[in-house]
């Protein structure tokens, strides 16, 4: 354990700030199942729903700092594309 004040403070934030990603990262990969989960089903209009939830979501955790920009920037076309590719 670091006995210096500066560095007990860095252990804590840490700490926070790595719990914060966990519940961020989990949302993305719940939208993101979301998504799938419609397009499995076939339903374009529940997907379409699903994929501006989903891009939402993950825009928001990238510009939380979260995920880069070209992260976010390639979920969101993979799900895009993904949606767009349906019948």
């Amino acid at each position: 354990m670091a006995n210096i004040k500066s560095a007990k403070k860095r252990v804590e934030v840490s700490k926070v700030r790595a719990e914060r990603n966990k519940s961020v990262k989990s949302g993305v990969k719940t939208a993101v199942k979301k998504v799938y989960a419609a397009i499995e089903t076939g339903d374009k209009a529940a997907a379409q729903a699903a994929l501006t939830d989903a891009t939402s979501v993950i825009d928001k955790a990238g510009s939380k700092g979260v995920y880069h920009k070209n992260n976010t920037s390639r979920k969101v076309s993979r799900l895009s594309a993904a949606v767009n590719k349906m019948n």
